[in-house]
């Protein structure tokens, strides 16, 4: 039987003091994210936020003809649902579960409460949503100047920065949606990556072999959301 993640599993909740912790935890409530669920989307009213322990969930934007593609991920780095402490209560995009697993949910009128406690939960949920903007400019970045290759490279890292293990059971149709590019496209990079020994591809499963070797084959863009993200929890963490 699979051990049931505790919500400190996740970086914002473990990060908050003893009495502010136990304050939430009274309210947090776990949740399945089976593949593809859909937490909301485009102009919904948002109920919940999100604070994901095993599952990671893709923001991204749908066109009207159809197309769509990643503007970030949220793993047991974040929670999904800034809006609702943002102001915005509803946002153009949507929220889909892009790796199964579980999360804990927070209803919105008791995350607004604490959050206008503003105390250390404030402190965290704002910095975090810095880092998730930096995350959306440097994905818009990337997709316009690098490589698919190095797109790739960089989603991969960045997916394996929120799971325990080195293998995605993920299809190149999934890959290439979230990423907004042809399947062909993914199927020559993860071929080339392959070929790189770096990666290691069967039909719905990618599993990285050589994690140093892939972050030199990445781009930038990597780098500087994992140091983003990192500087600003960490500086929470410290005062």
């Amino acid at each position: 039987m699979s051990e049931v993640p505790g919500p400190k599993q996740n970086r914002l909740l473990s990060a908050l003091p003893k009495t502010e912790f136990d304050t939430l935890a009274a309210h947090l409530e776990l949740v399945p994210m089976p593949l593809g669920k859909m937490l909301y989307e485009p102009d919904d009213q948002m109920q919940y936020a999100y604070f994901p322990t095993t599952a990671i969930v893709s923001l991204h934007y749908v066109t009207e003809s159809g197309a769509s593609a990643e503007t970030a991920g949220v793993g047991n780095e974040g929670v999904v649902g800034i809006s609702l402490f943002m102001g915005g209560d509803t946002t153009p995009s949507s929220a889909v579960v892009q790796t199964a697993g579980q999360a804990y949910r927070l209803d919105r009128r008791f995350l607004m409460l604490e959050f206008r406690r503003a105390g250390k939960f404030q402190r965290l949920l704002l910095r975090y949503t810095q880092a998730l903007i930096t995350q959306m400019s440097q994905t818009a970045v990337c997709n316009r100047y690098h490589s698919v290759e190095q797109q790739l490279s960089r989603w991969l890292l960045l997916t394996l920065d929120r799971m325990p293990t080195n293998e995605l059971i993920m299809t190149q149709e999934l890959v290439a949606s979230m990423l907004g590019v042809r399947r062909e496209g993914i199927t020559e990079a993860a071929g080339n990556l392959q070929r790189d020994g770096l990666i290691s591809y069967r039909r719905g499963h990618i599993a990285v072999i050589d994690r140093k070797g892939l972050e030199k084959h990445a781009c930038e863009c990597y780098a500087v959301v994992k140091t983003e993200l990192d500087r600003l929890l960490s500086d929470v963490q410290d005062s």
